[in-house]
């Protein structure tokens, strides 16, 4: 275990390299595995005291953020696969606007279902859990499937239509 001094919140590469006192058991002479990507190997931790009283370790903030950049999100209907491109930080109502331009069903008349489970419009992908290349399922809503296929939206004639067939002799 490290013990920090209450004043000084960074440790330097002397004192890690072992250039601090020539005892074995002291732990000057441990060398850590946290160095951070733009220090050149030199081993130095830098701390932050957050607001609550608590001492971290400083966050990167040259890299993205987990939540943060373009995932691809395979979304399947009954017959056909798309990859769609999103940001992560995107919502499944947004999702919803990209995949009507792809498939041609209005946002009302889809349902998007992941680990199961039917999301709604203002949920964001990251918070449910969604990741590079993961798969969501789109169903039409049967409610509107059904509407559709009465009064003879789908482009055929409607179910409750007489057949106008004639047999001519």
């Amino acid at each position: 275990m490290m013990k920090l001094r209450s004043k000084k919140f960074c440790r330097s590469s002397s004192k890690l390299s072992g250039g601090g006192s020539s005892n074995g058991n002291s732990n000057s002479n441990m060398k850590l595995g946290r160095e951070r990507p733009g220090s050149e190997g030199l081993g130095e931790i830098k701390w932050e005291l957050r607001p609550g009283g608590m001492l971290v370790q400083m966050r990167d903030m040259t890299g993205e953020s987990v939540g943060e950049g373009m995932i691809t999100v395979r979304v399947s209907t009954v017959s056909k696969w798309h990859d769609i491109s999103i940001e992560a930080t995107s919502n499944f109502g947004e999702l919803k606007m990209i995949l009507s331009l792809v498939t041609g069903l209005e946002t009302r008349e889809q349902r998007l279902l992941f680990k199961g489970k039917e999301r709604e419009d203002g949920e964001y992908l990251h918070m449910v859990g969604v990741r590079d290349k993961d798969k969501v399922l789109l169903l039409e809503d049967p409610a509107t499937k059904e509407r559709k296929l009465l009064y003879g939206l789908a482009g055929g004639p409607a179910i409750g239509t007489p057949c106008s067939c004639t047999i001519s002799v």
